[in-house]
């Protein structure tokens, strides 16, 4: 009975949130493409978090791809550790047919925690917003800067 509870506790820290980022690339799927570097996902969490207070946000596939295809502006940021990939992978190709800066980020828990939900989620649309303008604008700045897929 003492090595179960010796293997759960060293099991522990693995699976707690505080994975650094380079842990969490292990995970990313092969059509992870632009990713954001550590910086710039740190600057997007912090943005998800000020919409998601001002309830600018749209979560999940369904509900990005509705408001996608109604053509609503918006930063469109992506988990990367999504299984299986066929859940959401037409999403980037309706951004680009649209124009829509979107990135790929390590972690669909972070994602989750960011949206202020309890779950985690593979897909949010950040809505612009006069609130979080500045936080907004400098992530639109990097998302588009990032170089995307061919």
């Amino acid at each position: 009975m003492g090595r179960e509870l010796e293997s759960e506790a060293l099991a522990e820290p693995e699976a707690g949130p505080e994975r650094t980022y380079r842990e969490q690339l292990v995970n990313l799927n092969p059509i992870a493409q632009p990713l954001a570097p550590r910086k710039l996902t740190r600057k997007l969490y912090k943005c998800i978090k000020k919409a998601a207070k001002h309830k600018q946000i749209r979560r999940g596939v369904k509900e990005v791809q509705k408001f996608i295809n109604k053509g609503e502006k918006g930063i469109v940021v992506l988990a990367g550790d999504t299984l299986p990939i066929e859940v959401y992978c037409h999403i980037p190709i309706m951004c680009e047919d649209r124009s829509l800066p979107y990135a790929y980020i390590p972690s669909k828990t972070d994602l989750g925690t960011a949206a202020g939900s309890k779950r985690p989620t593979c897909v949010i649309m950040i809505k612009p917003n006069e609130e979080y303008e500045e936080a907004y604008g400098e992530c639109l700045e990097e998302v588009t800067a990032l170089p995307v897929p061919l």
